[in-house]
C-alpha cells in the first residue's frame, strides 16, 4: 500500500478545459484481462478438480441385489464377458496361464516399480486405467503400450455404474478413451467395473450395465482370483492368495495406485519367478485367449482431440500446483510479516512513548507549509484555518496551481497574517511544491494537500524529529477525516492497519517507502540536492522518499502528527486514485532499481526497502484474488468445514492486526465491524486497480495526472478536535456504489 496523496491533471494554456475522453482501450482493458485471467485461473481449477474427481464425482456403492435376472451360465462362467454379438458367453483363461491386472492407475509412485518388475521378469500385463489418472500421468500409459503391456478402460471418475444414467456411463467411456487417445494414441475394448469382482457376484442391477457395456463394443473382464492386496495383508499372504491351484489358468487382481503400494511391488517381485518355474505364462488376455489385440491406433481429429485433452490437463496440473505453491510461498510471507509487523509496531510504540525518548534538542524554529492547490474552492479555507491555530510558528505558503474556480482569491480575502499566495499556470503537483520550496524561508518544511486538515499539535509534533540531524524527512499520521459513509469506513481501516501499522514497521526497519503527501515534513537543505521533487513518476511522494534514502537521510515516522484528509467517496474516483498509486509506485521502484546493486545507504534500502515494498505493495496483491478462487472452490467442491475455518484463521489474524493498529492509534474499535465486509468487496478492487496498473506498465501505456472531486466535509479541528462532518447538500453528494 502507499500513502494518501492527492493529483490533478495540467490544463492547455489559454484553452477553456475540457474532460478528456478516456483512450477507447483502456476501458476494456481494465475489466477484460483481470476478468479473463481469473475466468482462466478458474477454469484450470475446475479442471484440476474434475480430473481429481472433486467436481461431478460420484463415490456411493450399490449394496449387493438378487441374482435371478443373471443367466445362469454367467455367473457359472468364466470371468471374461462377451455380450458384444448379442448373446452373452464368460471365458476363461487356458491353463498354465495368468493374466495379471491392476487396477485404479497410473499411479507416479507405484506404477513406474510395478512395471520395473514386470520387465525385469519379462512378464505383461493388464493394466485397467481411470481417466482421471491417465489424463494426469500420459507418459505412463505411453510406457505401459511401449513395454507391450495391454490398456483396459475404469471408467473415468470410477463411480459405481449400478447408480448411474446410461448417459452417464457413455460419458465415463468416451472421456476415459478420450485419455486413453491423448496419452497413447490408442483406443481398446477391454472394460473393467469398478467395484467389480467375480463373475459370481453379478446381480439384478450390475449385469444390465454389462449388457450395455457390451452393446458399446467393450467386452467387461472381471477376475477370479483376488490378491486383495489393497487390505495389505503382506507380502506372503498376498502371493498365496494370487496362486491359483493346480495349474489353472486365472486373471488376477492386484492394483497400482489407490495407497501405499509396496506389498505388491515385493509380492510381485516373488510372485513371478516362483510361478514362472511352475510353467505359468504372464500374458496380455488377448494373448491368453488367443484373440486380436484389444488395442485399435487413433489418428485424424480424434487423436489431436485427445491430446489437445491431455495437454489442457497438464496445463491445468502444473498452473494449479504453480499457483498452489506460490500461494503457499506468499502466504507464509505475509503471516511472516503480519507477526513481524505486530511486534516492530509496538516496539516503535514504546520506543517514542518512553517518558524521557527525545529525537534531539526541541524544534522551536518557524517552519514554512507548503499548501499546493489545484481547484480547492470547497477545501482550502478549512484547511488554512487548520493552519492557522496550530502552536507552532508557521509561514503558509498556498501555491494555486492554476485554479479555475477561484480557490487563490478565497485564501487573499481570508487576509490572514503570515500566509502567502503564489500562483502558477497549471503545471502539476511536483512543480507546485518546487515552487513552493523555491519561496520558502526556512530550512524545514511541511507539506500537506489542499483538502486535508491539521490539529494545532500537528506541524510541532511532525517537525520534532529533525531535532536528529540525520534525520532528512518525517511521515505523519494521515487520517480519514469523511468516514460516515461504508466506503470511507473501509478507508479509515485500511489507513489506520495498512498505512500507519506499516509506517511504524518500516521505521523501525529503516526503510519508510513513503512520505505521505497529506502530512510530511522535509530539509530543504536534504531536497535540494536531489533535485527536490521529481515528475518522473505519478507517486512523487513514494519517488522522494526512496531518493532520499538513497542519499543517506533517515527517514521517520512521527503518530502524533494527525492529519485529517478527504477520502474518495465513490468507487469511480477511489478507482482512479488507486490506480495512480499503484501505477506510480510501480515507476518509483523501477526508477530506483539500480540501488539494489549499490553500496552505502543506497545500496541498503535497495537490498532491504526495495524488495519489501515490490513484494508486498505490487508482487503478492496480485496472487490474492486466487485466495478468494481457492476459497470458493473449497467451499463448494472441497473441505467445506476445513476451508471455512481457514479463511476464518486468516481473517481472525488480520482483525487481531487491525485490532492492534487501532489501539496504538487511539481509535475505536467499533470502525472494525465492517472489516469482513471490506475482506470480501473493498480488497477486490483493489486487486482489480493493481492488475490495471500491471497492464498498463506491461503495455506501455500511460497515464496522466487527475484531479478528485472533493466537497469539503472536513472541518478545522476545534482545540484539537475535529468535529462531525458538516452535512452535505445534495448537489455534494455522491454513491458509494
Amino acid at each position: 500500500m502507499t500513502s494518501p496523496r492527492t493529483r490533478r491533471g495540467p490544463s492547455p494554456r489559454g484553452r477553456r478545459r475540457r474532460p478528456r475522453r478516456r483512450p477507447p482501450t483502456l476501458l476494456p482493458l481494465r475489466f477484460l484481462l483481470p476478468s479473463l485471467f481469473l475466468v482462466v485461473v478458474t477454469v484450470m481449477l475446475m479442471l484440476r478438480g474434475y480430473v481429481h474427481s472433486e467436481i461431478l464425482a460420484d463415490h456411493r456403492v450399490k449394496p449387493p441385489t438378487a441374482t435371478d435376472r443373471v443367466p445362469q451360465e454367467i455367473l457359472e462362467g468364466g470371468p471374461v464377458i462377451d455380450a458384444r454379438a448379442g448373446k452373452a458367453q464368460g471365458l476363461s483363461v487356458p491353463d498354465h496361464r495368468l493374466v495379471l491386472t491392476f487396477d485404479d492407475g497410473p499411479d507416479p509412485e507405484w506404477t513406474p516399480k510395478v512395471l520395473d518388475v514386470l520387465k525385469k521378469h519379462d512378464a505383461h500385463a493388464v493394466f485397467f486405467v481411470t481417466g482421471t489418472m491417465a489424463s494426469r500421468h500420459p507418459g505412463l500409459v505411453r510406457r505401459m503400450v511401449d513395454e507391450g503391456h495391454e490398456i483396459g478402460l475404469h471408467t473415468f471418475n470410477h463411480p459405481d455404474l449400478a447408480l448411474q444414467s446410461r448417459a452417464r456411463i457413455d460419458r465415463e467411456l468416451s472421456q476415459n478413451q478420450l485419455a486413453l487417445t491423448g496419452a497413447a494414441g490408442i483406443r481398446t475394448s477391454l472394460f473393467r467395473p469398478p467395484y467389480s469382482s467375480f463373475a459370481a457376484a453379478m446381480d439384478n442391477s450390475t449385469w444390465p450395465v454389462t449388457e450395455y457395456i457390451g452393446s458399446r463394443g467393450y467386452i467387461t473382464v472381471l477376475n477370479n482370483t483376488d490378491s486383495e492386496d489393497w487390505k495389505r495383508p503382506g507380502v506372503d499372504e498376498i502371493v498365496r492368495r494370487a496362486t491359483p491351484e493346480n495349474g489353472e489358468g486365472a486373471i488376477v487382481l492386484m492394483h497400482d495406485s489407490g495407497g501405499d503400494r509396496s506389498q505388491t511391488v515385493a509380492a510381485l517381485s516373488r510372485f513371478l519367478p516362483e510361478l514362472k518355474e511352475k510353467g505359468y505364462r504372464f500374458e496380455n488376455l488377448t494373448e491368453a485367449l488367443d484373440a486380436p489385440s484389444a488395442h485399435s491406433e487413433v489418428t485424424g481429429p480424434d487423436l489431436w482431440t485427445g491430446k489437445a485433452w491431455t495437454f489442457l490437463v497438464q496445463a491445468a496440473e502444473r498452473t494449479t500446483d504453480a499457483l498452489v505453491a506460490g500461494l503457499a510461498v506468499i502466504g507464509t510471507l505475509v503471516i511472516a510479516r503480519f507477526v513481524m509487523m505486530l511486534l516492530l509496531a509496538g516496539a516503535h510504540a514504546r520506543r517514542v512513548r518512553r517518558r524521557n525518548f527525545r529525537w534531539g534538542p526541541p524544534v522551536t524554529e518557524p517552519v514554512t507549509v507548503l499548501v499546493p492547490a489545484y481547484n480547492e474552492a470547497k477545501c482550502i479555507e478549512n484547511t488554512v484555518r487548520s493552519l492557522m491555530a496550530s502552536d507552532h510558528p508557521i509561514e503558509i505558503l498556498v501555491i494555486d496551481d492554476g485554479s479555475t474556480d477561484g480557490t487563490a482569491g478565497i485564501v487573499q480575502a481570508m487576509g490572514l497574517p503570515n500566509v502567502r499566495v503564489i500562483r502558477q499556470l497549471n503545471a502539476g503537483k511536483p512543480a507546485a511544491l518546487n515552487r513552493g520550496l523555491a519561496n520558502a524561508r526556512h530550512d524545514i518544511v511541511v507539506m500537506m494537500d489542499g483538502d486535508t486538515v491539521f490539529e494545532p499539535s500537528t506541524v510541532r509534533e511532525l517537525v520534532q524529529p529533525f531535532g536528529d540531524p540525520k534525520v532528512g524527512a518525517v511521515a505523519g499520521n494521515a487520517k480519514v477525516g469523511n468516514k460516515d459513509s461504508l466506503i470511507g469506513a473501509w478507508q479509515h481501516i485500511e489507513y489506520v492497519m495498512g498505512f500507519n501499522l506499516d509506517r511504524r514497521m518500516y521505521d523501525i526497519l529503516g526503510c519508510m517507502p513513503t512520505i505521505p503527501g497529506a502530512v510530511g515534513a522535509f530539509r530543504r537543505s536534504a531536497l535540494e540536492p536531489i533535485g527536490g521533487m521529481s515528475d518522473d513518476t505519478l507517486a512523487e511522494d513514494t519517488d522522494v522518499t526512496m531518493a532520499l534514502h538513497r542519499a543517506g537521510w533517515r527517514v521517520v515516522y512521527a503518530e502524533n502528527a494527525r492529519a485529517w484528509t478527504e477520502a474518495p467517496e465513490s468507487v469511480q474516483q477511489l478507482w482512479s486514485q488507486r490506480y495512480r498509486w499503484s501505477y506510480g509506485t510501480m515507476q518509483a521502484i523501477w526508477k530506483h532499481r539500480r540501488s539494489v546493486i549499490e553500496k552505502g545507504p543506497s545500496g541498503r534500502f535497495g537490498r532491504v526497502g526495495l524488495p519489501f515494498v515490490s513484494l508486498f505493495m505490487v508482487v503478492a496483491p496480485l496472487l490474492a484474488p486466487l485466495i478468494d478462487v481457492f476459497l470458493l472452490y473449497g467451499v463448494v467442491f472441497g473441505p467445506t468445514r476445513k476451508t471455512i475455518v481457514a479463511w476464518l484463521g486468516v481473517l481472525a489474524l488480520q482483525a487481531v492486526c487491525a485490532a492492534y493498529a487501532f489501539r496504538l492509534d487511539r481509535e475505536r474499535m467499533s470502525h472494525l465491524v465492517s472489516l469482513p465486509l471490506q475482506q470480501l468487496l473493498y480488497r477486490q478492487l483493489m486487486y482489480v486497480v493493481l492488475l490495471q496498473s500491471w497492464i498498463t506498465a506491461l503495455t506501455g501505456g500511460r497515464l496522466r495526472w487527475q484531479k478528485l472531486r472533493r466537497t469539503g466535509v472536513v472541518e478545522a479541528p476545534v482545540d484539537g478536535v475535529i468535529p462531525q462532518q458538516r452535512v452535505r447538500g445534495s448537489e455534494d453528494r455522491r454513491p458509494v456504489a
